[in-house]
């Protein structure tokens, strides 16, 4: 298990180091200010690991199907991706937009104003949540209405969605009709920017869903460049959240990217580990609580723009739902081998 790992450590090494670097030479050579720039990079790392098991046990549920080939893009290229792409370019971008600034003025608000870098990441809230949540409200959904699957774990709730798969585009039907409600009860300016922004998350899922059939859906060991790109969208969506909870901790986007993407790699390595281990296999209910962890992901992104659920709630959702299908797993399994 720890060789899947190693990456993860010598990534955390080089990055608590950059930091330290960062702090003591941003500082004017100060050691106390490198040690604490330091520990916020940790901190960051650490809530980033803890709160996305439910993602990589939905990202193993879709990498299992993939080549060793891709399996390693996934944790060379993807994690390029999801660190400068999510972590620095693409707050950036939401600056250079919110801000009606060039990308370079951007890039000097969030390196040396980053009161007004936090502002202005922070009133886009609304957009980011729209297009979050209704992805992974797709995500979430599409398993349970999509296809038969098998073990059911909480029967009366997975049953009746089941028989719900014959009605078309019926995970766009729930997803639009559940999203609607929030915005009938957001105010007019913010249920404007979800709507649009939840539109563009369905079309994106779509799309996405399209080019997935146009390249052949994936069997164990096929897939490629349309699995490769559903999972680096749906890493997307999961770290929305996490990149607005980094303001809690520090507003410096430098340690938020150095921090988060410590822990981006380590939410890989789970995946991968997952993967290589057969523990989907093994544990046959941890599939379900994934998905049952995103659809309530998805509920409490869309609730954040609204009321301030605090990081810690949403994350121990995803610990209540994964642990729960682990127990339930580990359960019938000793079940199974007394009959």
């Amino acid at each position: 298990m720890l060789r899947h790992f190693r990456e993860s450590f010598i990534v955390t090494i080089l990055g608590l180091v950059a930091a330290f670097c960062f702090g003591y030479y941003a500082q004017g050579h100060s050691l106390v200010a490198g040690l604490d720039a330091a520990f916020l990079a940790f901190l960051l790392a650490i809530l980033e690991t803890a709160f996305s098991f439910d993602n990589a046990v939905v990202n193993a549920s879709v990498l299992k199907n993939l080549t060793a080939k891709w399996q390693k893009c996934f944790l060379t290229w993807g994690m390029v991706i999801a660190v400068f792409g999510m972590r620095i370019l693409f707050p950036l971008l939401i600056v250079s937009f919110s801000a009606w600034v060039d990308p370079w003025e951007a890039t000097k608000i969030a390196l040396f104003h980053h009161q007004r870098y936090e502002e202005v990441v922070t009133a886009a809230h609304a957009s980011i949540a729209g297009f979050g949540s209704a992805f992974l409200m797709l995500v979430g959904l599409s398993f349970f209405v999509k296809d038969t699957h098998s073990p059911v774990w909480i029967s009366c709730i997975e049953r009746p969605l089941m028989k719900l798969r014959v009605i078309p585009f019926v995970s766009y039907i729930l997803t639009f009709a559940i999203l609607a409600g929030f915005v009938l009860w957001f105010d007019h300016k913010d249920g404007y920017s979800f709507s649009i922004a939840a539109l563009f998350g369905m079309v994106a899922y779509f799309l996405l869903e399209q080019f997935e059939h146009l390249m052949g859906r994936p069997t164990q060991g096929g897939g490629g460049l349309a699995t490769f790109i559903y999972l680096e969208f749906l890493d997307a969506s999961f770290s929305f959240d996490g990149v607005i909870g980094a303001f809690a901790v520090t507003n410096d986007i430098v340690l938020i990217a150095i921090g988060l993407g410590i822990g981006a790699m380590f939410v890989r390595s789970m995946t991968v580990a997952l993967v290589q281990g057969g523990h989907l296999s093994q544990y046959p209910y941890l599939e379900a609580g994934a998905f049952y962890a995103i659809v309530t992901l998805a509920f409490i992104t869309a609730l954040n723009v609204k009321i301030e659920v605090p990081e810690i709630i949403s994350g121990l959702s995803g610990i209540v739902w994964i642990g729960g299908s682990l127990i339930y797993s580990i359960m019938m399994n000793r079940r199974n081998l007394t009959n």
